[in-house]
């Protein structure tokens, strides 16, 4: 297959997937709206800012992509050398750098929420050091690739700007899987040891594989990895893995604010020692406490057991 003819299909099939993907960011973003109306608190204010500048940013792209579309096989269906010329002449247009300038300002919240998590899940400061550091240079990067290619109308796929572009998604895509295994790693220890002390049926409720899966926004991770690989090698690919990334970048966090208004994430008393006591005295009436009345002495029960908190604040 001609590379021509390559760019052309991988834009189509990205174009088809992020649509669809749209549609469950769609379906995620109502639902987390309709259950913040019922919840108060400043935590429900911050997700239902987030969600909504989230789900605009995302929006905004998917239709200068679609925009786009329209030019290139409609408009200019007979534009000298064809859509694959006309993809190559008139990506850096103006409606086009709106669109990747929303997307980067969509990564760089969405990292934060990620090492924002990580601090939750880690209950410490100091494992968000170096994810800290990367993302403060994926905004340096991510502001050198808007400059290289904003004045020269050039792409991240070709000049200078691919440099720039390459090593800014590198970084992000870094970031991505250092926070991501972090998580994995602290969710999957204390989950055993959950299952150990109180049995499977209560670990499963918060670590099972999808809880593991949504919280430390796996899909993103390694939807990046995968663009990353496609850009770094130049296949005509990358343009159908963006598209996958991109629409993933938005659908993965809201998965996971939807998860935890819901309270069912990981929060900061997850991984806490909480003491419960209970007193059983034979004096009572009830039908548990009538098993113990051929004891002389009060029962009495102490355990130190994990107790997930399902309070929703940041």
């Amino acid at each position: 297959m001609s590379h021509d003819k390559l760019l052309q299909n991988a834009v189509y099939v990205g174009n088809t997937l992020q649509d669809i993907l749209y549609g469950i960011e769609l379906v995620l973003y109502f639902k987390t709206m309709h259950i913040l109306r019922r919840q108060r608190g400043a935590s429900t204010i911050f997700y239902a800012f987030f969600s909504s500048i989230m789900f605009f940013l995302i929006t905004v792209w998917l239709v200068t992509q679609i925009l786009f579309g329209e030019e290139m096989w409609i408009e200019n269906q007979d534009y000298p050398g064809g859509p694959a010329e006309y993809w190559e002449v008139h990506i850096s247009d103006w409606y086009i750098d709106f669109g990747g300038t929303a997307v980067i300002v969509l990564q760089l919240m969405t990292d934060a929420l990620m090492i924002n998590r990580c601090r939750i899940v880690w209950n410490s400061y100091r494992v968000i050091i170096v994810p800290s550091i990367l993302w403060v240079a994926t905004l340096g990067l991510g502001s050198m690739v808007k400059w290289s290619t904003a004045p020269s109308g050039g792409t991240i796929f070709s000049g200078l700007a691919s440099i720039y572009a390459l090593s800014y998604y590198t970084a992000s895509a870094l970031l991505n899987s250092s926070v991501t295994g972090i998580i994995c790693y602290r969710m999957v220890i204390h989950g055993m040891v959950v299952k150990k002390q109180l049995g499977q049926e209560y670990a499963h409720t918060y670590f099972n594989v999808i809880s593991i899966i949504v919280e430390s926004v796996l899909p993103y991770s390694l939807s990046g990895v995968a663009f990353l690989i496609s850009l770094g090698i130049g296949s005509a690919t990358s343009t159908a893995f963006c598209s996958v990334y991109i629409l993933l970048m938005c659908v993965s966090p809201q998965l996971l604010i939807l998860r935890v208004i819901m309270g069912r994430a990981w929060n900061q008393d997850s991984g806490r020692l909480q003491g419960t006591t209970v007193k059983l005295s034979p004096g009572d009436t009830t039908p548990t406490s009538r098993s113990f009345e051929e004891s002389a002495e009060a029962v009495h029960v102490q355990s130190v057991v994990y107790l997930p908190d399902i309070d929703t604040r940041v």
